[in-house]
């Protein structure tokens, strides 16, 4: 029922030969096929991942298909030869996934961007593998109804569903895993498998849909999905709150959610990244440096929504609120949530400019049961300040999931690492996990393994043998494959 590592042999992948064999008869049979320099660069590199391929292992192609039977005619080509594929969409993701770690071929969906369907009754969008939800919210905004998953703004469709990515409306609206209907997915030989229909519920069969969700490009190449769409909120508005401690800050959400309220965003900032905001000259006050959480409040009306402000006063106050500031306007709504918005850009600057100019930032992601979020960032917090390194500190409140970013010099990278892995550590040995968002990929397999034991593991890897048997798709991510990988990660 699993399969161990020590129960393989080391998967047998193509020589270069039959990969130049394999490249020639995709470019006869029309497939875009790339392979400057470039285009390498490009798929093996981003500024916030720390570990990046080496020079062996880099791919030699991209290729980029146009369609879902395109998809299937390049995978059914590179199984026929065995040649390693790394599935790549939008190559924002921060864990490793998209970083080959066998000399093969890159797949890149992000020609696939076509919104092919939306059903506005129905409140679903049938939408390519490539497709930006930025740009899919704004065509469906003058009909008043989006995309409820907002992951970083560059994020595509096929890699939000393969990381099941989240973000600051995950509070409402869950994370993909709760937005997705069906989903399009070509596996390793070339089989297109579509695993539902567009019902809201199903309980046909496998949840096959849930399967590839959060796999990572290892079980198969999405190409098309359907995704929920939720109706904008008729009136929202934003309230920022600042407290003296983390504690009473987390409290404070607790207590909100006890009360029956449901934000629509929940968005916890530390003082040092209030600090990293005042500094960046971003937003016209200054504010309290300290434990900030910013509200996104929605109703069907101004009446509704207004009394969650007054509730959530009273429950700020009683928590020892040093300043409640509610947005009076839609331009003072915009304003106090682009401060939140703008975080990453602020802390980047402030590092470069106040630390060093080619300071790096680490970016982890951890969550934790809420109740156990007050003292796992508070430990938190006192392990960074022994370590010497600047910190900021970004939490989704709502669901416990936090993100302890560390500025640090290239020579220092070691020392860096060995604070994150004793921050995720401090997660795992509070019911927590490895990465509530981000996803394991090549940097957190060790976690992972920590976080679910050898058996889960193994019955992961089960899977992994059945849908792709030559392990050509996305290898070495999630969990090791190959038993000669001595990769400590």
């Amino acid at each position: 029922s699993t399969t161990k590592l020590s129960d393989l042999q080391t998967p047998k992948y193509c020589s270069n030969l039959e990969l130049d064999i394999a490249i020639q008869e995709l470019r006869s049979a029309g497939v875009e096929v790339k392979n400057t320099a470039v285009e390498i660069q490009h798929h093996t590199k981003n500024e916030f991942t720390p570990h990046l391929p080496l020079e062996h292992e880099k791919p030699k192609h991209i290729i980029y298909p146009n369609s879902t039977e395109q998809v299937s005619q390049i995978m059914k080509v590179l199984h026929k030869y065995s040649v390693p594929v790394v599935p790549f969409s939008g190559g924002t993701s921060l864990e490793g996934h998209f970083f080959s770690t066998r000399e093969g071929v890159v797949v890149d969906t992000s020609k696939m961007n076509q919104i092919l369907q939306v059903n506005y009754d129905d409140l679903d969008a049938v939408v390519q593998a490539g497709v930006n939800w930025q740009d899919l919210n704004k065509h469906l905004q003058p009909a008043g109804v989006m995309l409820g998953t907002d992951c970083g703004p560059n994020g595509l469709i096929s890699g939000m569903i393969n990381t099941n990515a989240s973000g600051i409306n995950a509070s409402r609206y869950g994370a993909m895993i709760a937005n997705v209907i069906s989903i399009t997915v070509v596996l390793a030989d070339g089989t297109v498998v579509k695993t539902k229909k567009r019902p809201r519920k199903s309980s046909a069969g496998y949840n096959l849909t849930g399967l590839f969700i959060g796999s990572e490009g290892t079980l198969g190449i999405v190409t098309e999905a359907t995704v929920k769409l939720h109706v904008i909120p008729k009136f929202e508005t934003v309230v920022v709150a600042q407290f003296p401690d983390i504690s009473a800050s987390t409290k404070t959400v607790s207590d909100l959610f006890r009360a029956g309220i449901q934000p629509n965003a929940i968005e916890l900032l530390d003082a040092d990244m209030m600090k990293c905001l005042n500094y960046s000259g971003y937003c016209t006050r200054e504010w309290l440096e300290c434990p900030t959480i910013f509200f996104k409040i929605g109703g069907i009306n101004k009446l509704v929504a207004e009394e969650y402000v007054k509730e959530l006063r009273r429950v700020s106050y009683e928590n020892n609120c040093k300043e409640f500031i509610f947005a009076e306007n839609e331009e003072e709504q915009n304003e106090l949530f682009d401060a939140r918005k703008n975080a990453f850009y602020a802390m980047i600057q402030y590092g470069r400019n106040e630390i060093h100019e080619d300071v790096r930032i680490w970016v982890t992601d951890i969550a934790v049961p809420l109740s156990k979020l007050s003292p796992v960032l508070t430990e938190i917090h006192e392990l960074i300040k022994n370590s010497g390194f600047e910190s900021i500190i970004l939490a989704h409140a709502a669901d416990g999931n936090f993100h302890a970013d560390l500025f640090y010099k290239e020579e220092d990278k070691a020392k860096c690492e060995a604070v994150i892995n004793k921050m995720v550590k401090l997660g795992l040995e509070n019911e927590g996990t490895c990465t509530g968002e981000h996803g394991v990929g090549n940097a957190k397999r060790n976690f992972l393994l920590m976080e679910l034991g050898d058996d889960a593991i193994d019955l992961m890897r089960r899977l992994k043998l059945a849908l792709d048997p030559k392990r050509i798709l996305n290898p070495d991510k999630i969990f090791k494959i190959d038993p000669e990988d001595k990769g400590q990660y």
